[in-house]
């Protein structure tokens, strides 16, 4: 025996396949013509693949950058700090001008 509720159920998940192929339908329909109106924009423009890779302009570039020349020197240790950054636990609180290094 099959309730109403089961009925119901079952009719409301067969709605719900029917609706999700709608939805497909659509979207696979936007995207085409979507596609069609990039291909126009860019014929229209001249424009190729390569000109619509946005290029990486955020940020210093890493591979430019020169490493700083180290200032000062730990002389229990040999670690070194370029006076760039966080100070390390070996200078902080500590006279500068006693861990510089002599050039």
């Amino acid at each position: 025996m099959v309730t109403k509720s089961a009925n119901n159920l079952a009719q409301m998940r067969e709605q719900l396949a029917a609706l999700q192929q709608q939805i497909e339908a659509a979207e696979s329909e936007g995207r085409a013509k979507a596609i069609e109106q990039i291909h126009a924009i860019m014929e229209e423009y001249g424009l190729t693949p390569d000109d619509l890779v946005r290029k990486r302009t955020r940020g210093p570039n890493k591979k430019s950058a020169h490493p700083v020349e180290p200032k000062y020197q730990d002389p229990k240790t040999g670690a070194t700090w370029s006076g760039r950054g966080r100070e390390p636990v070996w200078i902080k609180g500590k006279n500068r001008e006693r861990f510089l290094i002599a050039k």
